[in-house]
């Protein structure tokens, strides 16, 4: 018989063993998975992960990421929606737009993108507007 005590496993565990795109390695299509994903390559497309994405320094992606947490270290170019923390090291470069709950940026990060920020964030973000945006006007 089988004990209802489950051990928590780690989170690379979640979808079975991590993912990898070396370096010099290019990958041009779209990526599903539940695992970890590490990107030390180049990949043109788009990474869902119900896990966490980590771009290495020389790693780079143009295309939409969706997962829980992401490392970037390395250039994104496109749309990330990351559900819980996203952090990005010194020498990350962002561009695009980005929705996430938690930012961590270090010092000497470039992040050029649009950022939408909350507690509670979907894969897909409605956005709602309830009032017009209007120019300021002098009186």
């Amino acid at each position: 018989m089988f004990s209802d005590n489950k051990k928590p496993r780690p989170m690379n565990e979640f979808g079975g063993q991590p993912n990898r795109i070396e370096k010099n390695t290019k990958i041009k299509g779209d990526i599903t998975s539940e695992a970890d994903f590490r990107i030390d390559g180049k990949l043109e497309g788009n990474v869902t992960t119900s896990g966490k994405v980590v771009i290495g320094k020389d790693g780079y992606i143009n295309g939409k990421v969706e997962c829980v947490n992401a490392d970037i270290e390395g250039r994104f170019n496109g749309e990330l929606m990351v559900k819980d923390l996203l952090s990005l090291k010194s020498s990350a470069t962002i561009e695009g737009t980005v929705t996430v709950a938690k930012l961590a940026v270090e010092p000497g990060a470039t992040f050029n993108a649009a950022c939408t920020m909350g507690k509670g964030v979907t894969a897909t973000p409605k956005m709602q507007s309830t009032s017009k945006n209007e120019p300021a006007k002098a009186s």
